[in-house]
């Protein structure tokens, strides 16, 4: 991806149980819902916690740090998209390591990805007719260690 260019991505559809995820960007917020009795963080957002049965389960911003638990390079371009190489990975909020998220690192070169490595959450504006999307993405944040 250039720094002027944002590359093409399918879009999720947005309804009332994903909205603040994709859309916390716009103030700069990583949300992830959470069960009020129990505390538990839930991704993908359900209307039920898991643990404890309430349906008292509503989004709330986290730090927007995170772990590398595990990535990949890609070198394939298999669709339009982000410029080649790209990683895929999935991070653990700080948070709460139990959730997990798939993401892209950006703002570093491939070859300096390392599994453990702190990341920082950054958003990737993307207007759409049916409601703005901004998808997380996370950076190295080496300050952090």
């Amino acid at each position: 991806m250039t720094a002027t260019s944002v590359p093409f991505r399918v879009l999720p559809e947005l309804s009332d149980r994903t909205a603040s995820f994709w859309q916390g960007g716009e103030q700069g917020e990583l949300r992830f819902h959470r069960c009020g009795p129990c505390g538990m963080r839930l991704h993908p957002p359900v209307p039920v916690c898991p643990s404890c049965g309430s349906h008292e389960v509503n989004p709330e911003a986290v730090s927007g740090r995170a772990t590398i638990l595990t990535f990949t390079t890609n070198y394939q371009a298999w669709m339009p998209g982000p410029d080649l190489p790209y990683v895929v990975a999935i991070i653990a909020i700080d948070e709460d390591p139990r959730v997990r998220l798939t993401t892209n690192i950006v703002g570093c070169r491939p070859e300096d990805v390392r599994i453990g490595m702190p990341v920082q959450v950054v958003f990737e504006h993307h207007p759409d007719p049916d409601g703005d999307i901004w998808i997380p993405l996370f950076m190295p944040a080496e300050e952090l260690v």
